[in-house]
């Protein structure tokens, strides 16, 4: 069935780890290194069997190539699960042995942080190997990519409200916010700055009042997000939450996001946001502004640079609302497509991607 899975999505690799000394189980796949190295988080996840950490990871590092193509990388996808639980089972020891095992990659993946791990543990594996990003301040890198998601999804809102209004101007614009952690705080304050009125929710009552407090928002309850009259909802919180029922009850011209996976049924629901007269902002494009920050790590850390390139996402989002008039599809189909033709016209170009002696080798370590 593995084989099945690998060669009905053509996965190139699927790494299993093991040290006993450290308790280190984790997998890596890479799924695409067309348009180069493989570049995707690593998730620590208490999984209760191996067979889910395999699909998770099978899973993730698909969404991972269509993710940094989409957004314009010069990277394929990969992604890293390390089983266990991130609250009881972390060691400096585990990482290390971890990051060993990237190195013998040569290039071909690079890591860096994801749900379950942070900047300290980029650090740890930055002690074996030099294809990990994400790392710590003090190490002269990106930091915290909270912010510059949100970037992301402030400049795709922009270019999705001029799709559905035929202007990008925000100003008394109603945006109604499901999820308010730290990229949809940080959203929230673009939004603010730009005179848009915010309705939010999440089930953190103390995030909730933040915003209330600091952009004068609206709150309402879990469930009564859906029913908002705005103009933009914007899911930040948890994934599948455009399915059969909420989708009926929206009352907006534009869904744009930082949530991975909102779509339930991908196909099903871009169809019924599309009858609705709804513009949708697909996912993977609009939440891609943390990965572009990462990535400029690879030429050494600018961030001024990272901030122009994750603006360029607005670009993006042009080429996708672009390709669905073109083809007739809808937006979601769309950015696969962007996606698919970047790596199409890199397909005659160069095959597996195998590392040389490039910049991201030369970074000097401690």
């Amino acid at each position: 069935m593995l084989f099945e899975t690998i060669e009905k999505y053509d996965y190139e690799q699927i790494v299993f780890c093991h040290d006993k000394s450290s308790g280190l189980k984790a997998i890596i796949a890479i799924h695409d290194t067309t348009l180069g190295p493989a570049l995707g988080g690593c998730r620590m996840w208490p999984y209760e069997n191996e067979e889910e950490a395999i699909n998770d990871a099978l899973r993730l590092s698909r969404g991972m190539t269509y993710k940094n193509a989409a957004a314009g990388l010069n990277l394929g996808g990969g992604k890293t699960v390390v089983i266990g639980d991130p609250k009881k089972d972390k060691s400096e020891a585990l990482f290390r042995a971890l990051g060993r095992y990237v190195e013998s990659l040569n290039g071909r993946y690079i890591t860096a942080e994801d749900v379950g791990t942070t900047e300290m543990d980029m650090d740890t594996i930055f002690e074996e190997t030099n294809y990990v990003v994400g790392l710590s301040e003090s190490h002269h890198s990106s930091g915290n990519p909270s912010p510059k998601t949100s970037l992301g999804v402030f400049v795709s809102m922009k270019r999705a409200v001029k799709e559905a209004f035929g202007s990008d101007d925000l100003e008394g614009k109603t945006v109604a916010v499901q999820g308010v952690g730290h990229v949809a705080y940080e959203l929230c304050r673009y939004l603010n700055e730009a005179g848009a009125h915010l309705v939010v929710t999440d089930i953190n009552q103390e995030a909730v009042d933040r915003v209330v407090n600091d952009f004068n928002a609206k709150s309402v309850g879990i469930d009564e997000i859906y029913d908002v009259e705005a103009d933009v909802f914007a899911p930040c919180a948890l994934g599948g939450v455009l399915n059969d029922d909420t989708i009926n009850r929206l009352k907006v011209k534009v869904v744009c996001g930082s949530a991975n996976n909102q779509l339930e049924d991908i196909d099903k629901h871009a169809d019924q946001l599309e009858n609705k007269g709804i513009v949708y902002a697909p996912d993977f494009v609009t939440n891609s502004g943390g990965v572009i920050n990462v990535a400029d790590e690879l030429d050494g850390y600018n961030e001024a640079r990272a901030i122009a390139n994750i603006e360029k996402i607005y670009d993006q989002m042009d080429k996708v609302f672009e390709i669905s008039k073109r083809d007739k599809i809808t937006s979601a189909r769309a950015a696969e497509i962007l996606a698919e033709e970047r790596i199409n016209q890199m397909m005659n170009v160069r095959s597996t991607y195998l590392s040389t002696e490039k910049s991201i080798l030369s970074r000097g370590k401690r």
